[in-house]
């Protein structure tokens, strides 16, 4: 096990070095400029489609879920244990300056998302169910020509690999972590009850998903952030020291305090980046495969949506946790993960702020698995066909329990390193597919601003 471990940091190492890093936020920057700064001055429109997608009988075109739907499954993906254990993983190790660069993966990461939306809806496909599908897998085998299939084939078998990762195992995790440390349940009880709730959800398919995020996802979200705001009135004093130590320590280093170890500004970027994508996955190719089932007769419309996805999990809830963190001065505790917010939070309302984490990293990690059970199965279907969809959810059932008793280092080593190797093939995609993405949005526009 330990030559298992060093041999997958080794390989960490590469794919999270300086070139990912660079790719990620070149990638997004490259994509904000060619669509001239949209995703941020189309905000406002993204949230007016959004709420016109609410109701599928209004929406033209094919699909089998809302356009509403479609975001609070991609958002019940996304918004997971990244968000409470993935913020303060990346405080930990990288040191309040990490929450900064956290922003900046988020701020590009919106121009990344919507092009990933537009794409899966352009060019995505019906299978032999007579469902939609698309996301990466599709875009690369219908808009590049067939040498670069090869791409498809290589995302759709990290993104089946890392479901089991991100979305799975780490979710389960961080559940049963938490659960054992505030109520002393006992991990595998957890893993198994969370099994078979996600078992009788599965069986509905996307259909049933998409049902159970566009309930869930808007509570669980709407209630821990308004935790998070009164923490920070209460503590609106601290808010100008706390913004200082992010902008500071996202370019210098933090020297050794209290429980915290001391971080270089290296640290700080590359916590800040992977955990960033880890939370809000702008890039890896993940939310494409849920929008691409929004009843739509618009790509570009859809790409609104799904863009402000991103704005929501990183620059909304990610910074409540973040800075909840900080100003409650717990970063130097020396917890990580979970367990640091939680003691962030029960440490400014004590008796049942860390109840509050608790279950709404319970909700957030249950809709995270739902949502990746999406994305998991579009890419073994892809891979074998519709045959391989049963078998598929049988196996990501199991694997609940499993990662609820797992070690979470090794799980989190793990699922990084799969992240960027699932990454790599849509990124690449992502560049080679700009020139559509940009023409699909200045005719869209166009027709709609004359």
């Amino acid at each position: 096990m330990e030559l298992i471990t060093d041999l997958i940091k080794q390989l960490n190492g590469i794919v999270w070095g300086p070139l990912m890093l660079v790719l990620i936020l070149g990638t997004g920057l490259v994509l904000m400029i060619g669509l001239k700064g949209m995703p941020l001055a189309k905000l406002g429109y993204g949230f007016k489609m959004l709420w016109r997608g609410w109701n599928r009988d209004k929406q033209k075109g094919e699909g089998d879920i809302t356009p509403f739907n479609a975001l609070m499954t991609s958002l019940a993906a996304t918004i997971g244990t990244g968000n409470i254990a993935g913020v303060a993983t990346a405080i930990f190790l990288g040191g309040p300056g990490a929450l900064f660069w956290m922003w900046m993966t988020a701020l590009v990461g919106m121009a990344t998302k919507y092009a990933e939306a537009v794409l899966a809806v352009h060019f995505r496909e019906m299978d032999a169910n007579g469902n939609k599908v698309g996301g990466p897998m599709y875009y690369i085998k219908n808009g590049l020509n067939k040498r670069f299939a090869w791409l498809a084939t290589t995302f759709a078998i990290f993104g089946a690999l890392a479901g089991f990762g991100i979305g799975n195992t780490i979710q389960a995790n961080s559940v049963a972590d938490v659960l054992s440390s505030n109520l002393g349940i006992s991990p595998l009880a957890t893993g198994l009850v969370m099994a078979v709730l996600v078992a009788l959800v599965l069986i509905g398919g996307i259909k049933r998903i998409a049902v159970v995020a566009g309930k869930l996802v808007p509570f669980m979200a709407i209630s821990y952030v308004l935790a998070g705001i009164i923490i920070l009135v209460m503590h609106a004093s601290l808010l100008p020291a706390a913004f200082e130590l992010i902008f500071t320590h996202a370019f210098t280093p933090v020297a050794a305090t209290g429980g915290f170890a001391g971080a270089a500004v290296w640290a700080a970027i590359r916590f800040g980046v992977a955990r960033g994508i880890f939370s809000n996955e702008a890039g890896l190719g993940s939310a494409p495969i849920a929008h691409a089932a929004a009843k739509t007769n618009s790509p570009v419309r859809q790409g609104t949506v799904a863009m402000i996805g991103t704005f929501i999990d990183t620059i909304i809830v990610c910074s409540i946790t973040g800075l909840v963190i900080i100003v409650s001065g717990v970063w130097t505790s020396g917890e990580t993960g979970a367990s640091l917010s939680s003691l962030a939070f029960e440490s400014v309302l004590p008796g049942f702020g860390g109840a509050i984490v608790s279950i709404g990293l319970c909700v957030f990690a249950f809709t995270t698995i739902l949502g990746w059970s999406i994305y998991g199965e579009k890419c073994v279907e892809y891979l074998f066909g519709t045959r391989s969809i049963m078998p598929f959810r049988i196996l990501w059932v199991l694997a609940v329990p499993l990662g609820a008793v797992a070690n979470l280092s090794f799980i989190w080593l793990v699922a990084d390193t799969l992240n960027a190797l699932m990454a790599l093939p849509n990124l690449i995609a992502l560049l080679l597919l700009s020139p559509v993405v940009f023409k699909l949005t200045r005719d869209y526009f166009n027709k709609v601003e004359n």
